[in-house]
């Protein structure tokens, strides 16, 4: 099962873009992050017509995540538990049959952090204590367990192209860089660095300062895997094409494939 995190950057800026990518990638789970849609105005249609089954949390102009599956989605979570008052779309969570087990996804859009000294940086690391809340919990069912998405973080200086310049952005703070490593720390695998130990491959390229164009980019979209799901891991790469592409997101998609 080919399982991919993409964030779109805009379901209604890149919409063919994205559809391109599926048909050419052939997925059988995706993880959005960014779409920037509304349920109501969430093309289905579109997504419904390449064989795919959709969970969908949106909020209008920001945030929004989605699951996309070509296997059933039961037991749809909406919203990361821990905070009623946390309207933000930034976490959508489902169990997909696999054989005679199954593999529970989550799409994962952690907040920017910026700028750090400010109550979006404090909402950012409240944030990741509710995630870590909730892989904990989950880590308890035993099941193969992917959490996917854009985690706004950058894990270790191999992972940015210029570890100084990003010295005061809340992706490379030490309090985020912690508190990811808690999270991973409860025993989750980073499906990439399990397949790849190369330094300075990225998911991100700002458009600015033509980064893509420089090869200066940050690694900040993660498949963290729970122990039932790294032991079905069969490999993890990042897709640089789709970043090529004209109009493009600025992230590019990750994916991994694990054997059921």
């Amino acid at each position: 099962m080919k399982i991919a995190s993409f964030n779109v950057n805009s379901l209604k800026a890149r919409l063919e873009n994205l559809k391109d990518w599926l048909k050419e990638a052939e997925p059988d789970v995706v993880c959005l992050q960014e779409t920037k849609s509304t349920d109501e105005t969430f093309p289905r249609g579109d997504l419904e017509e390449l064989g795919y089954n959709l969970a969908i949390h949106g909020q209008k102009t920001y945030n929004g995540v989605a699951i996309l599956s070509k296997f059933p989605l039961e037991d749809v979570q909406i919203g990361l538990p821990g905070d009623d008052s946390d309207d933000h779309a930034r976490y959508i969570e489902a169990v997909i049959p696999a054989g005679d087990t199954v593999l529970r996804v989550a799409s994962i859009y952690l907040p920017n952090g910026n700028p750090v000294g400010t109550d979006k940086f404090t909402y950012k690391l409240d944030w990741m204590d509710r995630l870590k809340a909730r892989a904990e919990e989950l880590l308890t069912y035993e099941e193969a367990l992917v959490l996917a998405g854009d985690y706004n973080v950058i894990p270790t200086a191999d992972d940015v192209y210029d570890p100084k310049a990003w010295e005061g952005d809340a992706l490379f703070q030490p309090e985020s860089r912690a508190k990811f490593r808690e999270i991973i720390n409860l025993g989750l695998t980073d499906a990439f660095r399990a397949c790849h130990t190369e330094p300075h491959r990225y998911t991100f390229w700002d458009y600015q300062a033509g980064r893509w164009q420089k090869g200066q980019g940050i690694r900040i979209d993660h498949l963290l895997l729970s122990p039932q799901a790294a032991d079905r891991l069969v490999a993890c790469d990042i897709d640089e094409e789709p970043r090529g592409c004209e109009k493009p997101s600025d992230h590019t998609p990750i994916w991994a494939e694990l054997k059921f």
